[in-house]
């Protein structure tokens, strides 16, 4: 899996595709790609990729870890296999190094026919601004995303034409992995207390107050990067405000507000974790890897952290380990911050769009996913059905399967400005270190978000 898109992220509604007409994805004044990557405004007609001679197809990712890299190789194996007059020239490197050159290369002529493009605002949402990227809406129709992939998961890689709305409109891109943040545990702490994982907020409260008056250290987190307190926060809140709020302001909608009662009191109980001990003496002062490693070696009852950590931390606490989704938010749904791996989106002036979009199709089957789950990922789609027998990656599986399935996958805060990631990581710094109150964080949060939102 990845880390998240703020530093090192491996790591992410529309209705009637299959009549829809096809939304620019170019620059003004131009038209759309059809399915042989010419110019025209109609929609791109059924081809089989078979029929559609010698391609070389340009691929850029960053799967350069263990188990994507080796579920990617395999795919493009059995794609090239399936399509022998289609081959895969894959560039693989790291988030960073990709992101980088996404952004230079999209403006000019010499662009791959794939790319993997952070679903955030400062990545798709500008290059869907620009134009740069092909709508895929036809695709959907075409091949039967919108009956493959819930809306939740959808909803993560739309937007507007304009990029004015986050989380409905046009399609831009399909996501191969799921990824949650939840909370991890340790079984023998949780038995040493006399207790059993929470079935409410509530209960993880009390649970929290109890394990601080037995000495332990209720919960690990390093945040000296910022982003990780996000990943605290952001499951938090969603057990004062409704999900769909949460939604709204995390996507960088208009109509929403993060200075009302409730987020006042989600801030104002985070603040409370921090100041009182309940991360440590100083979770400012941790770095996000040595954290993760300190609740390894036996520091603290819960860690709230991403799906991502879960094979490593396995490696050293082996069925000690345990995960599960924060407890039902207020609407009495099972509502947590994730999303997808990072999707797979197609320039606006790849040179083959039909066979494009055949790779993604491809990659994302549900044939697929058996891939994936082989190669040791979480594949975005029959999570459940793939999950490992027993284990943390059972949990976190069967975890995510439920919240996308039938609850809220809540994205993550950063999504929603291009500067959030910045306004909330100082932020949420500040409110845990006491220099600032909830309020006046949240006052700065207001004031990023509608300055974007036109508030």
């Amino acid at each position: 899996m990845k880390l998240h898109p703020i530093t090192r992220r491996r790591l992410l509604l529309g209705a009637g595709l299959a009549g829809a007409a096809v939304v620019s994805a170019c620059a003004p004044g131009e038209s759309v790609p059809s399915a042989s990557g010419s110019a025209t405004g109609a929609a791109p007609e059924v081809t089989d990729p078979a029929e559609l001679g010698d391609v070389e197809l340009v691929v850029w990712d960053q799967e350069v870890r263990g188990s994507q890299n080796d579920a990617l190789v395999a795919l493009i194996a059995a794609f090239e296999e399936k399509y022998p007059n289609i081959t895969v020239n894959r560039t693989s490197q790291s988030f960073d190094d990709l992101k980088a050159q996404v952004s230079l290369a999209l403006s000019g002529n010499d662009v791959p026919d794939v790319v993997q493009v952070n679903n955030a605002r400062g990545d798709m949402g500008q290059f869907v601004k620009a134009g740069q990227l092909v709508d895929l809406s036809p695709y959907a129709a075409q091949y039967g995303w919108e009956d493959r992939f819930p809306a939740s998961v959808l909803s993560k890689v739309r937007y507007s034409g304009d990029a004015t709305t986050f989380g409905e409109g046009n399609l831009y891109g399909l996501p191969q992995t799921g990824e949650i943040v939840g909370l991890f545990y340790s079984q023998k702490k949780l038995d040493a207390l006399g207790a059993e994982a929470p079935a409410t907020w509530e209960d993880y409260l009390a649970l929290l107050d109890e394990a601080k008056a037995a000495g332990e250290q209720p919960m690990v987190l390093g945040n000296i990067e910022k982003w990780p307190a996000l990943h605290v926060f952001g499951p938090l809140q969603a057990h004062y405000v409704e999900p769909e709020t949460i939604v709204q302001l995390g996507m960088g909608n208009a109509g929403a507000t993060w200075t009302d009662e409730a987020n006042v009191a989600a801030m104002e109980q985070f603040a409370t974790w921090g100041t009182e001990g309940y991360f440590g003496t100083s979770p400012n002062g941790l770095d996000y890897d040595p954290a993760w490693t300190e609740f390894t070696q036996g520091t603290g009852v819960f860690l709230p952290g991403g799906s991502w950590l879960a094979t490593d931390m396995e490696a050293v606490m082996g069925e000690d380990l345990r995960f599960m989704p924060p407890p039902p938010a207020v609407d009495g749904k099972l509502a947590t911050t994730g999303g997808t791996g990072i999707p797979f989106s197609i320039p606006a002036k790849a040179k083959n769009v039909a066979a494009a979009a055949a790779y993604i199709d491809f990659i994302t089957s549900e044939e697929a996913m058996q891939i994936i789950a082989d190669n040791g990922g979480m594949p975005v789609l029959r999570t459940a059905e793939l999950a490992p027998e027993s284990g943390v990656q059972k949990d976190i599986y069967e975890a995510f399967d439920t919240v996308s399935q039938e609850g809220t996958l809540l994205p993550y805060l950063d999504y929603a400005t291009p500067t959030f990631s910045d306004t909330a990581g100082t932020g949420l710094q500040e409110v845990l270190g006491g220099q600032k109150s909830a309020q006046d964080v949240l006052a700065d949060f207001e004031a990023d978000y509608q300055a974007f939102t036109g508030g």
